[in-house]
């Protein structure tokens, strides 16, 4: 795992490089334009807001000035001063001509007077009210042009570097990066090829102390098959371990590929054991391996199971394997399935297995048979469905 990931850190380091230095002169030129636009997180955001505010206000101060025209300014003011003075002029006559103070003119005079007094007033005041609202809007001149123009250049940055005006400070930095890559990529492909070839010194004694090891395993295993093949009836058969080098030479399990081979005939070459043995030679091969691992102690297992070991053998050959499998059963618990009565008659205890069609579904019953039904079951096991005197005979014969 080492030696891939240090070869993949160079290999990527080594492609990013390449990249980069192919686009230096781009990437130069794409960074000092961010670095001169200098752009924020989130000011697109913060600029269409902007945007849409001084809007507003400039809107609406226009709206303010033209109330202020409206209003009249110093032109209304003019205007109701003179209004003023006309109506006092005119109170001036009637008082003049014999009007008092209680003469109903002279009352319609005064609150006249009074009314227009009034309204120079208001109109003072709505006036300052309107620049008090106006003051308000603290509205700069030239500020909504300073807005847009911004927000226009990270939107015209954005379109040209191919991505969005949010993604403009994380690219400014990635350029930044690619940057710094070329300028110190030599120092870190160095660095790399060194971890590199360290992973792969390191692979490759470890593979040599791996290799050794299975060496010396396949020469235990095959001494140890090749001791129970003739038990087996397969005394004319050999058996060997290789170890086949993998294309590439190295992988996640080392060097080379373990294979089990066999060579069932005199003067002939060795082949896949699962290519050359018939049924009944590969039940037995495996039984032979088995039997050989078993009697080592580091890989002794408590339990065995065979599932029709004997497949494809009858006669001597069957009771070989049998025998085989009693002597097995010495040192762990060895469950078989069989259908050999000379497989069967070397068991210690016998369980019958059968199967019925009961309302439409399958059922399997297993029934454990004392010695009486087991002699009974082996003797149907040798004459089948009719069981012979003869059979029960041999049976005897086969249980000992």
């Amino acid at each position: 795992m080492k030696l891939k990931a240090a070869e993949a850190r160079l290999a990527e380091l080594k492609a990013e490089a390449a990249d980069a230095a192919a686009r230096a002169e781009e990437i130069a030129l794409n960074l000092a334009e961010l670095d001169a636009l200098d752009p924020r997180a989130d000011e697109e955001t913060e600029l269409a807001g902007e945007r849409a505010l001084l809007g507003a206000a400039e809107k609406a101060i226009a709206d303010l000035a033209d109330a202020r025209t409206q209003l009249g300014g110093d032109k209304l003011s003019q205007k109701l001063g003179a209004a003023l003075r006309a109506v006092e002029h005119a109170r001036q006559r009637a008082g003049q001509a014999g009007a008092e103070g209680d003469h109903p003119v002279i009352q319609k005079l005064s609150a006249a007077v009074d009314a227009i007094d009034r309204t120079m007033v208001e109109a003072a005041e709505a006036i300052a009210a309107v620049d008090a609202a106006a003051d308000a809007f603290d509205y700069e001149p030239g500020r909504l042009d300073k807005a847009e123009e911004r927000l226009f250049a990270l939107r015209a940055a954005a379109r040209k570097l191919n991505t969005t005006v949010d993604a403009l400070p994380s690219l400014r930095q990635r350029l930044r990066e690619q940057l710094r890559l070329i300028e110190d990529g030599a120092d870190a492909l160095a660095q790399a090829g060194r971890d590199a070839a360290a992973a792969l010194e390191a692979y490759d004694l470890a593979a040599t102390l791996l290799t050794s090891a299975r060496e010396a395993a396949a020469e235990r295993l095959t001494e140890a098959v090749m001791g129970e093949l003739g038990p087996l009836k397969l005394e004319r058969a050999r058996f060997r371990v290789a170890l086949e080098p993998i294309e590439g030479r190295r992988g996640p399990e080392g060097v080379e590929t373990v294979r089990f081979q066999i060579a069932t005939n005199a003067g002939t070459a060795f082949g896949p054991l699962d290519a050359i043995a018939s049924g009944g030679e590969l039940a037995r091969f495996a039984l032979a391996m088995k039997a050989a691992l078993a009697s080592r102690q580091e890989l002794r297992q408590p339990v065995m199971i065979f599932d029709e070991v004997d497949q494809g053998v009858g006669g001597a050959v069957a009771e070989a394997v049998g025998t085989r499998l009693q002597r097995l059963s010495g040192g762990a618990q060895v469950l078989v399935v069989t259908h050999s009565p000379q497989v069967a008659a070397r068991g210690h205890a016998h369980w019958k297995v059968m199967k019925a069609d009961r309302d439409g579904l399958t059922a399997t019953t297993v029934v454990a048979l004392d010695d009486a039904r087991r002699r009974e079951e082996i003797a149907r096991m040798l004459s089948g469905a009719e069981i012979t005197d003869a059979a029960r005979a041999a049976a005897e014969a086969l249980i000992g």
